[in-house]
Formats: structure tokens, sequence, C-alpha cells
């Protein structure tokens, strides 16, 4: 049971971790589009939708299912996390 409680009360503890490092993710990715924007037009088209659908899920609170986009649009951009 302690271990339950525990188990928790970390996960409500960090939820705050996880809203925070989504902005940090969509920062990165928008300064790298301003820096140095993929050539191939699919590719900024399609990064730039998961830009706004890990926004999207950051504000309803699917802080997990954004950071899984917008790490899906890093990727695309070559940006190391």
């Amino acid at each position: 049971m302690r271990r339950i409680i525990l188990s928790i009360a970390a996960a409500v503890v960090s939820m705050p971790l996880w809203a925070m490092h989504c902005p940090m993710d969509m920062a990165k990715i928008d300064e790298h589009l301003k820096a140095n924007p993929p050539s191939d037009p699919s590719t900024l088209t399609r990064v730039k939708e998961l830009r706004a659908e890990g926004e999207a899920l950051h504000k309803a609170g699917e802080h997990e299912q954004s950071l899984e986009v917008l790490g899906e649009a890093q990727d695309l951009l070559g940006i190391a996390e």
C-alpha cells in the first residue's frame, strides 16, 4: 500500500515537470525552423503539423503524448534531445 501511495505521489509531482518540458521542445523546433528550415517542403509541412499537434496536446494536458509528437518533429529536423 505504501508503494502505491508513493508511486501516485511521484507521478503527481512529476506532471508539472513534463508540462514544463513541452514549451522547451516547441521553442527548440521554432528556433531551428527560423535558423535552418528543412529544404524539403514536405518535411517542413510535416514538422509544422507535428509542432501544432504537440502544442494542442500540451494545452489539453496530454504532456506525455505532446512530448512524443514534438520528439518526432525534432527527429525530422535532426535536433538532438
